[in-house]
């Protein structure tokens, strides 16, 4: 993978439109690969905020998106990369140098869902890293009623694990979650182990997980879990909660195994567009199991996990294991694909394409 060149701060290249930002981004058609390529962005209205992305983290939809599996509905080629991130506000802005995060789904405002604070159901869906432009670059514009300003002393890993943890703390909120509950959790990637983090705010007696590899046990304790199995059977059943964030359909079926009569099921794990996964009617029905899916996270929880992380009350930045830099971006993607030994979060390191120093980013007349 090789970078293109940076041109002087303050040089317009060529073809580049007025109030545009042209930066080395990470790329991808879809077609198997990612490549870091020079890349225009556009501010899309006055509203929008210049940021400069400090880490991005890497995880299991990127490589969808980069393998071009991910349900078409929800992507538009080329798309630059990073959904889970941080960085600094640059530009004009009263806020100058203030460390951000930004709600990756742009809701409308105004649809059913939206005025009723469904807002990760818009009916008009526009994402970043989806169908608009990531922050695997030098620079992204973000409207600016999605950022949120992260509190001083809180670390850029805190703050780039902001996003992911939004999708776990919704779908804990639509668990019915109480002091006192028996949890499972099966699946030992970053959400999994984001979701037993998180689910210790409301103390419960036990956490267990069903994991795919047995290098994770170690994470999975630092995240609070009481009992890590790699064995589908290992643990117990009559959960009052069980949490799937495996994606697979195995591990849905455990899932609903799982419960005890009156439990909640949360689905979170993406399987692939039209993967099927089987279970015992009868057993649900009889069982009184109530079956959630949750889909990424609505704007009320990814404020609440802001303020979560602000006021010092959470710290998954434990969960980030692997570091590259931005120029390493194809080694963090190999990583992420073949993991080896334990493995966390991936995060890639773009302080180095700062568009706060001179020389990061060719502007033209950006106010």
């Amino acid at each position: 993978m090789a970078e293109e060149g940076v041109a002087e701060e303050g040089v317009a290249e060529e073809g580049v439109a007025e109030g545009s930002i042209a930066s080395p981004a990470l790329v991808t058609h879809g077609r198997g690969e990612a490549v870091i390529q020079r890349h225009t962005i556009t501010p899309r209205s006055p509203d929008d905020v210049l940021v400069a992305p400090e880490l991005v983290g890497l995880c299991g939809t990127d490589l969808e998106i980069i393998d071009g599996t991910i349900d078409p509905a929800y992507i538009h080629y080329p798309i630059t990369l990073g959904h889970e991130w941080c960085g600094r506000i640059v530009g004009s802005d009263g806020q100058l140098g203030a460390r951000v995060v930004a709600e990756g789904v742009i809701p409308c405002r105004a649809c059913r869902f939206c005025v009723i604070g469904q807002t990760n159901l818009c009916e008009t869906y526009d994402e970043i890293g989806f169908t608009r432009d990531g922050a695997a670059a030098g620079a992204i514009f973000v409207p600016r009623a999605l950022l949120h300003r992260i509190a001083e002393g809180v670390s850029a890993r805190t703050a780039c694990l902001v996003e992911p943890s939004a999708v776990v703390f919704r779908a804990l909120t639509l668990a019915n979650m109480a002091p006192g509950q028996k949890i499972l959790i099966v699946g030992d990637g970053t959400i999994g182990l984001l979701a037993a983090y998180f689910a210790s705010l409301w103390h419960p007696r036990r956490i267990d997980m069903i994991g795919g590899r047995k290098e994770q046990l170690a994470l999975a304790q630092r995240a609070g879990v009481s009992r890590f199995t790699v064995d589908p059977n290992g643990v117990e059943d009559e959960y009052d909660l069980v949490l799937e964030a495996a994606g697979r359909p195995a591990a849905v079926e455990r899932a609903l195994s799982a419960s005890r009569r009156g439990g909640t099921v949360v689905l979170v794990g993406l399987a692939g567009t039209g993967t099927t996964a089987g279970f015992d009617i009868d057993q649900a029905v009889n069982g009184d199991i109530t079956i959630r899916g949750s889909f990424s996270y609505t704007s009320a929880a990814f404020r609440d996990v802001v303020g979560l992380i602000n006021d010092g009350r959470v710290d998954p930045s434990f969960l980030i294991t692997h570091q590259f830099s931005f120029a390493r971006s194809d080694a963090a993607l190999r990583r992420l694909r073949h993991p080896d030994g334990e493995r966390g979060k991936i995060v890639v390191d773009l302080s180095d394409l700062s568009t706060t120093d001179p020389g990061d980013a060719s502007r033209s007349n950006h106010g």
